[in-house]
């Protein structure tokens, strides 16, 4: 198994690195201070320069406008931006065009990928389900009626729903099947209630009554959903790592600097062991995640669908993230509560990624469940 990146994937984390280096984590209010959302919208700013760097197109063909990369370009760009808490669209974005892109017809691909690319129209996914909890394409039915589809149901804790001008949502057909319906916040039949995430950042529940969507607006393609929901759970383990690594980078300098009995905590053991094993939680985070993006990037069969790999790199996520937040609040003492230290941001946007799209304990329930079904040799 090599996991060595190409060229064209290193440089675009490269670039990443060089934009985000001028972002700062603590550029909004703190979620920890503030009752509502900590901002009513993205870092525009960020978002614009990131549409000038190409990387909000990495995923769209050359025809497009992109540069033909894949899932793990994108993920390596993911990991640079949760290391600044980046606060924009950027998985939901990129995830939404990769889907109209492998699944959807030319048509839609001509009107949204180019001018998504160049950040002129904002892309977001309802992934959430009604609860948060359940399947989210069964939040919505969809019912064809003549060139329409009928959409009706509930999508919670959508995220940027007020910035974005489409919603990706998910739904289920008579059929037993799943679609991906494109739409907009403003159509008729389409109401926001605002939600606010763990993070401190606005979420909208999607309510969709009798809600028209066109037909060429509808990507109906077996197997889309699924491939769409693997590739936004995947990004989400990359955000998970890159934040998990920051934070770890954070505990080794401040305790490094800590002096207790005249000597730097950082060479107590106690101390020491406890980083190593969130060093090893990283790895294995990291493992898991460039195994699940390469599925998805390259569609190699293994013993399990790629669905398979993509759970235990959640799982992992989930559980890591977590492991690294909590040891890091621990070896800062009281200062990795202060809300005038950035840590405790991290903490917060750690929670939300933990949870995000399946706890650990739904995505190993649902490697179980594949575990049943396929017969390892």
């Amino acid at each position: 198994m090599d996991f060595t990146f190409t060229e064209e994937q290193l440089a675009a984390a490269e670039a990443a690195r060089g934009v985000f280096a001028a972002v700062s984590p603590d550029a909004v209010p703190s979620p920890a201070l503030t009752t509502g959302a900590v901002a009513d919208h993205f870092d525009r700013e960020l978002w614009d320069t990131l549409a000038a760097a190409d990387l909000l197109s990495l995923l769209s063909a050359v025809e497009h406008g992109g540069a033909g990369l894949d899932a793990i370009a994108l993920c390596l760009v993911l990991r640079e931006s949760a290391k600044v808490l980046a606060r924009v669209p950027l998985l939901e974005n990129s995830a939404a065009m990769a889907a109209v892109q492998a699944y959807g017809d030319e048509g839609l691909r001509g009107r949204l990928l180019a001018r998504a690319g160049r950040g002129e129209l904002v892309l977001t996914v309802a992934a959430s389900g009604r609860t948060g909890h359940d399947p989210a394409e069964l939040a919505v039915t969809a019912r064809r009626d003549g060139g329409t589809w009928v959409l009706d149901g509930v999508q919670t804790a959508v995220p940027w729903a007020y910035d974005a001008d489409l919603v990706v949502v998910p739904a289920h057909t008579d059929g037993d099947r799943s679609v991906l319906a494109l739409v907009a916040p403003s159509a008729a039949g389409v109401t926001l209630a605002e939600q606010v995430s763990t993070s401190g950042e606005r979420l909208g529940e999607l309510r969709l009554e009798s809600a028209r969507v066109a037909g060429r607006d509808v990507v109906a393609a077996e197997g889309a959903w699924e491939w769409l929901r693997e590739l936004l759970t995947t990004g989400t383990c990359a955000l998970a790592l890159g934040l998990g690594e920051r934070v770890l980078r954070m505990t080794g300098d401040y305790t490094g600097r800590r002096e207790q009995f005249g000597h730097p905590v950082a060479t107590f053991q106690a101390v020491a062991v406890q980083a190593a094993d969130r060093y090893i939680d990283l790895r294995a985070m990291e493992a898991t995640l460039w195994q699940a993006a390469w599925r998805i990037a390259s569609g190699a069969a293994g013993a399990l669908p790629a669905a398979g790999d993509v759970a235990v790199a959640k799982i992992w996520a989930a559980e890591g993230v977590r492991r690294v937040v909590q040891t890091a609040q621990h070896l800062h003492g009281g200062f990795g509560a202060d809300t005038e230290y950035v840590l405790h941001r991290y903490h917060a946007w750690a929670k939300q990624l933990e949870l995000a799209l399946g706890s650990a304990a739904a995505h190993e329930e649902a490697l179980g469940d594949l575990l049943a079904a396929h017969a390892l040799a």
